[in-house]
Parts: structure tokens; C-alpha cells; sequence
């Protein structure tokens, strides 16, 4: 169950990050759909940054380094990927005026994309809101199998070597649980918020360069 209101005012990216830290978020109930509403969830979809689990088939996939892995280097096609372009889906929460506004965040160095490539080709990423020491996982994408688990992998590298606190998956699913996602209450939720975006943290404090098996055994000593 979520709590939320039509979107009537001009949002503004500052606007968007204040959302944000206070545990509030913009959704869309369609892509066609020009308004948007804010969600706070009742339960919480967190991903522990020390309980992260690998299963043990994608790590024999991950050691095969099938994908090259790169950051905010297609940002807007990531996102377009995600809203559903040339992926059949259901449907999606992401509008265009939910497009332009993370756009905005990103030009301000408050959004980013962990991206999986292969002979070139953008095949699978996912991206978020970065605010303090919490990351906010969007939506993620994939056009070949595991690509979308190697993305996630990166970043909780890169958020664990930037002094990172929190990453919030705003909902658990399937999918997710497998890495060990949990759920956890609004009031908790909040706490866990408020520490985290006090925290100085970079989200470029790695610059790459770790091999597959050396960001394996970092993240092994933490599940």
C-alpha cells in the first residue's frame, strides 16, 4: 500500500531531490500518462550493502566477463530502455516528464547509469538517483540473459569503495530478493535515510579497473 497525490505544481529537480530525502517518490501510471504522483511506501525494498548475496550460477557467469561494464556513458538511452523502447513490456511508470526530470538530475551529477555492453551494443543497465551516502535504484533493463545482474554487481562495488550507506529498491520483487533484498518498515526506512544522506560519499571513488574475480571476493566478505 503506498500513500500518494497528483503531481498539480511544477517539479523542479530540487524539488525532486527534496522528495527524495525524506523517503518520497514520483511514479507515472503509464508512459502515455502526462501527470505523476508521489509514493511512499509502507514497506520498504532495501538491499543491504553488507548482506549482498551473489548466486552461485551468476558467478560463474560474472567470472567469464562476457560484458563490458560502463558508467553514465549512454545515460538517456538507458533510461529510454527502461521506459520500454524496443523491449516488449507490459507497461511502465516512466513518462516523459519523469525522463526529463532524472535528465536534469543527471546533468546535475545526481543521477547515474551503470551500463552492460556487448560487441558494442548497449544490452542491458540500470540507473538511480545518487543523493549523500544513499543510492536510489530506479529501474533496470536487460537484452541478453544476466546482463541487468552484471550492472547491479558493479554498482554495489562502486557503492560499497564510495563510502555508500543505503541502496533503496523502493519495492522487492523476485528477481531482487534473490540478491537479498528486504523489506523493512517507513519509520525504519526513514532512519536509515537520514544517516545515510548526511554521510560524504562518491560515487566515483572507483575508477574502474577491478577485475571480475577481485570484485567477487570484495562482495564475498560481506555476504
Amino acid at each position: 500500500m503506498t500513500n500518494s497525490n497528483d503531481i498539480l505544481v511544477e517539479i523542479t529537480p530540487q524539488l525532486l531531490l527534496k522528495a527524495y530525502s525524506i523517503g518520497i517518490f514520483p511514479m507515472a501510471e503509464s508512459v502515455d500518462d502526462p501527470g505523476m504522483f508521489w509514493v511512499e511506501p509502507e514497506m520498504r525494498g532495501i538491499l543491504p550493502l553488507n548482506n549482498f548475496h551473489i548466486p552461485r550460477s551468476l558467478k560463474k557467469s560474472f567470472r567469464r566477463n562476457d560484458f563490458e561494464v560502463r558508467v553514465d556513458s549512454n545515460f538517456e538511452e538507458v533510461v529510454a530502455a527502461c521506459a520500454g523502447e524496443g523491449i516488449e513490456r507490459d507497461g511502465t511508470w516512466i513518462n516523459q516528464r519523469i525522463r526529463n526530470l532524472y535528465s536534469e538530475l543527471f546533468e546535475m551529477g545526481h543521477c547515474h547509469s551503470v551500463e552492460t555492453w556487448h560487441e558494442g551494443k548497449l544490452v542491458g543497465g540500470l540507473y538511480g538517483v545518487s543523493l549523500g551516502g544513499a543510492f536510489f535504484g530506479e529501474s533496470m533493463f536487460s537484452k541478453r540473459t544476466d546482463a541487468s545482474k552484471f550492472a547491479l554487481i558493479h554498482l554495489v562495488y562502486r557503492l560499497k569503495q564510495g563510502n555508500f550507506r543505503l541502496l533503496d529498491t523502493q519495492f522487492t520483487t523476485e528477481h531482487l530478493e534473490r540478491f537479498g533484498v528486504v523489506e523493512i518498515p517507513r519509520d525504519d526506512y526513514r532512519e536509515l535515510l537520514e544517516n545515510a544522506i548526511s554521510v560524504d560519499a562518491n560515487f566515483f571513488a572507483y575508477e574502474g579497473g577491478a577485475t571480475s574475480e577481485v570484485i567477487l571476493q570484495s562482495l564475498s566478505q560481506i555476504s
